[in-house]
């Protein structure tokens, strides 16, 4: 089955609204060339530079998305960000789970599919993280561990919303490390990834789930790893932070889709 490739880039906490406005104007121009039927192209800045962001992306063939997002719709949640402030903005993807946030700020599979649940709800489009640490992967749980995170945080979610979700599996290991897995070692991944969301809602929609790779993608081995049978695009970090490299990776991964 062909499905669309979608590469974002997941800016983490870098660029002041000035230095992000820049970067997505040096952006537009190189990845005009790119068909928005045939591939999505999505940035994810800071909570600070969202405004400027949406306001540079208009009337192109990038996408705006955010790093995070609440389930409630106000009140004592400091640091965190609701649904409606990200709308009046403009946000259409939000990045939820990702393995800094279960590292470093307590995120568990149960606020995963909370805050999942709140963006589906408001018509977002969530783009869920999931992945394995290098000790798990080096005792052999890979597979327990990625089940374990796929079963709590899409507990509840219907078929129809299914479909509207998108998947990056990280494995923790090769973030920021310079590691990558093979496109193999990816693919194989991937593949049980597939099979769980198969078995889980049946394969007319589980088919039609992007999953993207989020582990040290670059544009050198982009074409490899999207070439895979179940590697749909990718969550990128460190080379979506230039306008050449993240464009670079973008034609290479969507090859003939331009």
């Amino acid at each position: 089955m062909s499905r669309k490739v979608i590469i974002a880039g997941n800016w983490k906490m870098n660029k002041t609204a000035a230095e992000a406005k820049s970067l997505v104007e040096a952006l537009k121009p190189l990845v005009a060339d790119v068909c928005p039927n045939k591939a999505d192209i999505v940035v994810c800045p800071t909570f600070t530079s969202l405004a400027a962001v949406a306001d540079a992306v208009k009337g192109s063939n990038i996408k705006l998305g955010c790093q995070n997002i609440h389930w409630a719709a106000s009140g004592a949640f400091t640091g965190e960000i609701s649904a409606a402030m990200l709308k009046e903005i403009g946000v259409e993807y939000v990045i939820i789970g990702h393995s800094e946030r279960r590292q470093y700020f307590g995120e568990t599979d149960e606020s995963v599919n909370k805050r999942l649940k709140t963006a589906l709800a408001e018509g977002f489009k969530p783009i869920v993280c999931i992945g394995e640490m290098l000790a798990d992967r080096e005792g052999g749980k890979t597979e327990q561990v990625l089940e374990q995170q796929l079963a709590g945080g899409l507990a509840g979610v219907t078929k129809a919303d299914a479909a509207k979700i998108v998947l990056a599996y990280e494995p923790v290991w090769a973030i920021g490390t310079g590691k990558t897995a093979t496109p193999a070692m990816a693919q194989e991944t991937h593949a049980f990834i597939r099979s769980f969301l198969n078995r889980t809602f049946g394969t007319e929609v589980g088919e039609t789930i992007r999953i993207q790779y989020g582990g040290s993608m670059k544009a050198e081995n982009a074409a490899e790893l999207v070439a895979e049978k179940d590697i749909d695009g990718g969550l990128i970090g460190g080379a979506a932070l230039k306008a050449d490299s993240f464009a670079a990776l973008v034609k290479n991964a969507i090859g003939n889709a331009l």
